[in-house]
């Protein structure tokens, strides 16, 4: 295969990824997992935050820090993760906006099947482990009920999340959007890319930027020492933030989704949401059964 061909596979992977960041409940590292570039994308990761790399950058070797940050891997996938968050923003404020209800439950069906497949991944429980998943469903209550549902706008609270966002990105079974939920940017972001509002992508950019060198290393160890640890508390965070992701937390959105489609005055959209929430537990079940073969 020439190396043109591997660009348009490796950025089509980035496009998975990508789409799968914008929505809230699955991973782009789940999709890097099922495509196979996980590994390759930590170990870029890693490259980036040696410092025999940047020496390398320093003493003018371009050629040589290139190929150590595996440059040419990297900038295909972040054309096709750039592609599709642009291309998938302006569709994801239009269903917030006009659908909201069934759109939180496909959200609410996705992250409660993403909570469920993490926990069936956990073997040999012990009481111990119980009480991991029961601190972080507790952590995930009480920073989604502290949490304001309008948060402020500043740019350094948006670098924040996006500093944030960007770590739990690369995890299998967290999604970056559903940190922007918490968060209460989720609409705001997508809203910022389908506009191009530039001052505050940039800094969004900035801050996943950051975000990534600062805490990749972190991540890696916290990984490698304690794996079973973090994962307990994420699952059990993931559950405790559903909360957050209940269909009808907002009423005035419902009211004005109900003017905006055409629906009657308090219409609920009871069934919808169920329907769509069972939509968003297929697709999580259809990626695990995929990266399940592909493990």
């Amino acid at each position: 295969m020439n190396k043109f061909m591997n660009d348009i596979i490796v950025a089509l992977k980035g496009f998975g990824m990508g789409a799968a960041n914008v929505i809230p409940g699955v991973s782009g590292g789940t999709i890097a997992l099922l495509t196979g570039i996980f590994t390759r994308l930590i170990d870029c990761l890693n490259a980036l935050m040696e410092i025999d790399t940047w020496k390398t950058l320093f003493k003018g070797d371009l050629k040589g820090f290139w190929q150590k940050i595996d440059g040419r891997f990297l900038l295909a996938l972040a054309v096709g993760v750039l592609v599709s968050v642009f291309s998938l923003a302006k569709l994801m404020e239009y269903v917030l906006h006009v659908h909201p209800v069934q759109t939180w439950g496909f959200f609410f069906g996705m992250i409660a099947a993403s909570a469920t497949v993490m926990l069936l991944d956990v073997k040999n429980w012990k009481w111990k482990d119980v009480c991991w998943a029961i601190f972080g469903v507790i952590l995930g209550v009480v920073i989604c009920t502290l949490s304001p549902t309008q948060t402020t706008d500043d740019l350094w609270f948006i670098f924040i999340c996006g500093a944030i966002a960007i770590c739990t990105m690369i995890l299998p079974g967290v999604s970056g959007s559903f940190i922007l939920l918490i968060f209460g940017k989720y609409d705001y972001i997508m809203g910022a890319v389908s506009s191009l509002n530039w001052p505050v992508l940039i800094v969004f950019a900035a801050g996943c930027v950051i975000g990534i060198l600062a805490f990749s290393k972190f991540l890696h160890w916290l990984l490698e020492k304690y794996e079973r640890q973090t994962m307990l508390v994420l699952v059990g965070f993931v559950i405790g933030s559903l909360v957050k992701v209940w269909p009808w937390n907002d009423r005035a959105a419902i009211a004005a989704g109900n003017v905006l489609s055409g629906s009657a005055p308090g219409e609920m959209h009871v069934s919808g949401a169920i329907l769509w929430a069972f939509a968003g537990i297929f697709l999580v079940w259809l990626l695990e059964m995929l990266s399940s073969k592909k493990k």
